[in-house]
């Protein structure tokens, strides 16, 4: 059973910036709901709180960098791109300034409705100039993204995750800029997943090729850049096609960057794209989401045997029975 980490951001980011002393964290009056509370009291001369002013936010953080601090904002992923784009754009991205974007409650993971689900900002983000685009699927990719994020001259956006999440990659294998993680190897079929999507496309592999499918499963933490051999040779490498699973809507992100490699480097493959179909969510739990709107392993299952003409009459309860993550225990979710 995969080990359930209880707020590993919490204790891991204040050891981790401890001998940083440039580092400084910015709040937009979410800072308890972005996890850096303990980081506030820890070293309350580096933490800046804004209040609910994003825009003032984005131009404070880039005076920062440009007097060579490293600003790490802790927000809503919904309230980085959609307020206060403009000053994102021309005041931190234009310059290529080293500011960090933690963003959190991606896509469908808070029940809070179209007003908090950042549902395309992988898209705005691949789109904007000199931005790099990470996201995080476990808490392993939690604790080590910010050695990545560090590691770039420019502006950086994260797709956060936050509470009780699976521990699915061992804590001794890193996030890696560019590099996906290769799960599973085969020649029929190429799945690409990122964040929450992950959890579940193992889980129908792992079914999928109890019946004989070939499979490639690479988990993708880079969204941009996107250009990772280990992507093209697995798509190259698929028979039958590919499949891209992604916390976001289809026009964009994964697919979307999947789509454009294959045309880019001439691969005639078949390409499903798993992702919310250029629909807004409505709000309800993760779990009810997933399944409402075809996230989940049962979705990629029949992708599956759409692209291969194959019916492998695998269901929910075949599925169930490999479920990877325990039961969720005394932290009840946050909407908010």
């Amino acid at each position: 059973m995969v080990e359930i980490v209880k707020r590993p951001h919490v204790e891991n980011f204040i050891r981790w910036a401890a001998d940083k002393p440039r580092v400084v964290v910015l709040s937009a009056d979410l800072t308890n709901s972005c996890e850096v509370a303990k980081w506030r009291d820890t070293y309350p001369d580096r933490f800046f709180s804004l209040g609910m002013a994003e825009q003032n936010l984005m131009g404070f953080a880039a005076g920062l960098a440009r007097e060579g601090f490293e600003p790490y904002i802790h927000t809503f992923a919904v309230f980085i791109y959609r307020r206060p784009y403009d000053q994102l754009a021309m005041s931190i991205a234009y310059p290529n300034l080293p500011v960090r974007f933690m963003g959190f409650l991606p896509g469908i993971t808070t029940p809070g409705g179209v007003t908090h689900q950042a549902i395309e900002d992988v898209s705005i983000m691949r789109a904007t100039p000199n931005m790099t685009v990470l996201e995080t699927g476990d808490a392993t990719e939690v604790e080590s993204v910010l050695d990545v994020a560090h590691s770039i001259d420019g502006p950086v956006y994260v797709r956060f995750l936050r509470g009780e999440i699976p521990r699915l990659f061992p804590k001794d294998e890193p996030m890696r800029l560019n590099h996906a993680r290769v799960l599973r190897r085969g020649t029929e079929l190429a799945v690409l997943s990122a964040g929450i999507c992950t959890e579940e496309t193992m889980r129908a592999t792992d079914v999928l090729s109890s019946q004989g499918l070939s499979i490639s499963h690479l988990h993708i933490s880079t969204h941009k850049p996107f250009n990772d051999p280990q992507v093209l040779e697995a798509i190259s490498n698929a028979r039958y096609g590919v499949i891209t699973m992604e916390n976001h809507t289809i026009i964009g992100g994964l697919g979307s960057a999947t789509a454009e490699l294959m045309a880019e480097e001439g691969v005639g493959k078949r390409l499903i794209r798993i992702g919310l179909q250029d629909t807004y969510a409505h709000g309800a739990s993760q779990h009810y989401l997933m399944k409402e709107y075809g996230l989940d392993a049962i979705s990629l299952v029949r992708a599956a045997e759409k692209l291969t003409a194959q019916p492998f009459n695998i269901t929910e309860e075949d599925l169930a029975g490999v479920r990877l993550q325990a039961t969720h225990s005394d932290a009840k979710a946050e909407a908010l």
